[in-house]
C-alpha cells in the first residue's frame, strides 16, 4: 500500500468519524440541507439561462420519501436509491449527484507539436504534477499563449479559488487555484452553483478525495481513470450549510494529526519489514565479537587451536592432499598488540582489526583455517560432460542453509578433464559473483562447483561457526566486489579476510545460541 493511499484511508476514517459525530450533535436550528439544494438548483437554472452551462437531459433530483428512504427522480422516472448509498447520514442532510451541485469542466492539452500554441506563453497551464496536493497551486511549469487560450479554451479560464481535482492516474488529488489558469484533460475544475463564503467548495475539498477512493464509488473507476459520466454521478452527502462549516473546521483540527499518524504508520511499517533482518545482523555481530555467550576460562584458548590447525595443514601437505601455502599467515598477540608474520616479515596489524575480541580468542586469516578452492564450468558444447552422476553446484543452488542436491550433475569425464575438485561433506560454500555475492551453503553431499563458488573445508574449525561468520560479513564482501555489470569478489580477497576465532568449545556454544535466536526470528518475518 502506498503512503498516499494509506493516508487517504486514514482521512476517510477521520471524516467518517466527523460525520458520525455530526449525526449525534447536529443542530436542529440549522437550515436543512434540502433547502440548500433547492438554492443550488435555482442557481443552476440561472447558469443555464445565461448560457454558461448546458441544460442537460433529465437532471437528478434526490429526495427523502415518506418512508424515510431516499429516491432519485430523473425526468419521468423515479427509483429507490437505498442500495447505492455508501453510508447513513443525519436526518437534516441530503444526498446529491455531483453534477447537480457543481459545474465541472474537463481541461485540454494544446497540440504539443504545434509551437503556435506554446510560443511566448503568458497563461498558466496546470498539469497534475503542478497541483499541490491538499493545498494551493501557486505556479505552473508550462504556459500557453493567447492563441491557445482562444482556440482551445474559448477564453474560459479557471479563476483564483477554483477547486481542481485529478481524475486520471492520481485519482482524487485536489488543490485550490491560487492563480488564474487553464489545465489539462486529466483535471476537472469545479465551481459550485451556490457557494457563499466558499463553504461548499471547502467541504468538497475535504470530502472529494475520500469519496472517489473508497466504498462503492470505486465501481466508477475504469482502469486508472474516472470518466465524465461517473464523475457526474458521484454521490455526495450534503450537510446543512452551517454544519459544512463546522465539519471543515473539525477536519482542519483532525487531519494534521492524521497526517502525523500516517507518517508514524509508514515508519512503523518500514520498521516491521526490516526489523527481523536488522535484528539478525545485530545478533550475528554480537556473536562474532564475543558478546553473545559468556567466555569459559576452562576452554582451550584459540591460539592453541590455531597451532593444532597449522600442524594439521602441514600433515595434509606432507600427504599430498593439499598444497603448501607459500604465504602462510601467523598472527600473534604481544604487548597488547597483534602482529602478523608472513615468511620472515612481521607487521603490526592493529589498524586492520575491526573490533576488540575477548582475551582467549585469536585473529586469523580465513586462508589459515581451512582448505579453500573454487570450481569451473565444463564446456557446454561437450554433451559428454553433463547429465552424469557427480553433483555440480552453481550459485543458484546456494540457499544460506544445508545443500543436499544440485540442479545439475556432471560426468566422470568432465571431472577428470575440467580442473574440478570434489568438495567433502561439511564444506562451506560462498558465492563470489553478481547478485548472489555472499550467498552461502553447507554441503551435506560431496559436490563440485562452478567458478562462481568458493569452497572451504575447515580444518578443526567448527564449520557452522565459519558459516555464521561469513553470513555476518556478507555486507562487507558485497562492498569489496569489483566490476561493472557482473561485480565479483575473488578467492584471494576472501581468504585474506580476518576472522575472530573463539575457542572450539565456545564456537559450539555460539552456534547453538545463534540457531535458537534465528529460529525465533523466523516467526517475525
Amino acid at each position: 500500500m502506498s503512503r498516499r493511499l494509506a493516508l487517504r484511508q486514514l482521512n476517510f476514517v477521520a471524516t467518517s468519524k466527523t460525520i458520525n459525530n455530526a449525526a449525534r450533535s447536529e443542530d436542529h436550528n440549522d437550515e436543512p440541507a434540502s433547502v440548500c439544494l433547492d438554492r443550488m438548483r435555482r442557481e443552476r437554472e440561472k447558469f443555464v439561462k445565461s448560457r454558461k452551462i448546458k441544460k442537460g437531459k433529465n437532471p437528478s433530483v434526490i429526495f427523502r420519501g415518506g418512508d424515510n428512504l431516499f429516491y432519485e427522480k430523473q425526468g419521468l422516472v423515479t427509483r429507490s436509491l437505498q442500495e447505492e448509498l455508501p453510508f447513513e447520514i443525519p436526518e437534516n442532510w441530503a444526498w446529491a449527484r455531483l453534477s447537480s451541485i457543481v459545474n465541472f469542466v474537463i481541461g485540454k492539452t494544446p497540440p504539443r507539436k504545434d509551437a503556435d500554441y506554446w510560443r511566448d506563453g503568458n497563461y498558466n497551464w496546470v498539469s497534475i504534477a503542478d497541483m499541490v496536493s491538499d493545498g494551493v497551486t501557486w505556479s505552473t511549469k508550462e504556459f500557453i499563449n493567447d492563441y491557445a487560450a482562444k482556440k482551445i479554451f474559448s477564453g474560459k479560464i479557471s479563476r483564483i479559488g477554483t477547486l481542481l481535482m485529478s481524475f486520471k492516474l492520481t485519482i482524487g488529488k485536489v488543490s485550490i487555484l491560487g492563480i488564474d489558469a487553464f489545465h489539462n484533460e486529466a483535471i476537472i475544475s469545479i465551481t459550485p452553483y451556490w457557494n457563499p463564503e466558499n463553504v461548499l467548495r471547502d467541504f468538497l475539498f475535504k470530502f472529494l478525495p475520500i469519496i472517489v477512493q473508497n466504498g462503492d464509488t470505486k465501481a466508477a473507476i475504469k482502469g486508472t481513470t474516472l470518466n465524465s459520466e461517473s464523475i457526474s454521478n458521484l454521490l455526495i452527502p450534503i450537510p446543512p450549510l452551517a454544519e459544512q462549516r463546522r465539519i471543515v473546521a473539525q477536519l482542519e483540527t483532525i487531519l494534521p494529526h492524521v497526517e502525523a499518524y500516517g507518517e508514524k504508520e509508514t515508519e512503523l511499517t518500514q520498521l516491521n519489514a526490516t526489523f527481523p533482518e536488522t535484528l539478525k545482523k545485530s545478533i550475528l555481530q554480537e556473536a562474532i565479537q564475543g558478546r553473545l555467550v559468556p567466555q569459559d576460562p576452562n576452554d582451550e584458548p584459540a591460539f592453541v587451536l590455531l597451532e593444532r590447525i597449522r600442524k594439521e595443514k602441514a600433515l595434509l601437505v606432507k600427504q599430498g592432499k593439499i598444497k603448501k601455502d607459500k604465504k602462510e599467515s601467523i598472527i600473534v598477540r604481544r604487548d597488547n598488540s597483534h602482529y602478523e608474520k608472513i615468511g620472515l616479515v612481521e607487521t603490526c596489524i592493529d589498524e586492520e582489526l575491526p573490533f576488540e575480541i575477548p582475551e582467549n580468542w585469536a585473529w586469523a586469516r580465513l586462508g589459515s583455517v581451512g582448505d579453500w578452492s573454487s570450481g569451473s564450468t565444463p564446456s557446454r558444447s561437450n554433451k559428454e560432460y553433463y547429465n552424469g552422476t557427480i553433483p555440480w553446484l552453481k550459485t543458484g543452488d546456494l540457499n544460506d542453509g544445508y545443500i543436499d542436491k544440485t540442479s545439475e550433475k556432471i560426468t566422470d569425464l568432465a571431472f577428470q578433464e575440467c580442473s574440478l575438485r570434489l568438495n567433502p561433506i561439511g564444506s562451506v560454500l560462498i558465492a563470489m559473483y553478481g547478485a548472489t555475492i555472499g550467498k552461502l551453503g553447507i554441503l551435506e553431499i560431496e559436490a563440485t562447483t562452478n567458478q562462481a563458488c568458493c569452497s572451504c573445508y575447515p580444518l578443526l574449525l567448527y564449520n557452522k561457526y565459519l558459516f555464521f561468520f561469513l553470513l555476518a560479513w556478507k555486507t562487507r564482501f558485497i562492498k569489496k566486489a569489483e566490476g561493472g555489470a557482473q561485480p565479483n569478489i575473488s578467492k584471494e580477497k576472501i581468504i585474506a579476510t580476518l576472522i575472530p576465532l573463539p575457542p572450539l568449545a565456545e564456537q559450539r556454544r555460539i552456534v547453538a545460541q545463534l540457531e535458537t535466536a534465528l529460529a525465533s526470528l523466523k516467526s517475525l518475518e
